[in-house]
């Protein structure tokens, strides 16, 4: 449990930092103190990363729990609806290239055949 409360708190770090890095990244100190920041949040003794967990993510995410799963619920949805449709034109692409590489085939062997000559046809030894 711990270690998923610090990986929360972490990859939300990450993201608002990914933002924030570019407006206050020409601070004095500023890497250090990002770095003392994240061994803070990593620390078994200051447990930061529990902290804020339990005191700012928790909650939040007890308060939108119901927005959380029906936007789950929909997704899950599109994303079947997506595969299914994907999937549909993709077996109507290989269907349409398999029929044009048959008639294609077909029509080169029947060229080929028509080319011979019945004195042609003739002249092959009998086997």
């Amino acid at each position: 449990v711990r270690w998923m409360m610090y990986w929360i708190v972490f990859a939300l770090f990450m993201a608002t930092e990914t933002f924030t890095d570019l407006l206050i990244s020409w601070f004095p100190f500023y890497y250090e103190v990002k770095m003392a920041f994240v061994i803070w949040l990593l620390s078994p003794y200051t447990r930061g990363a529990s902290l804020l967990y339990r005191r700012f993510v928790h909650p939040t995410l007890a308060r939108k729990e119901k927005d959380i799963d029906a936007f789950l619920i929909r997704a899950r949805e599109r994303g079947y609806e997506t595969a299914l449709r994907f999937g549909k034109r993709g077996l109507n692409l290989a269907a349409t290239a398999a029929v044009q590489a048959a008639t294609k085939s077909q029509g080169a062997l029947a060229g080929r055949l028509r080319s011979f000559s019945m004195q042609d046809l003739r002249s092959l030894p009998e086997q």
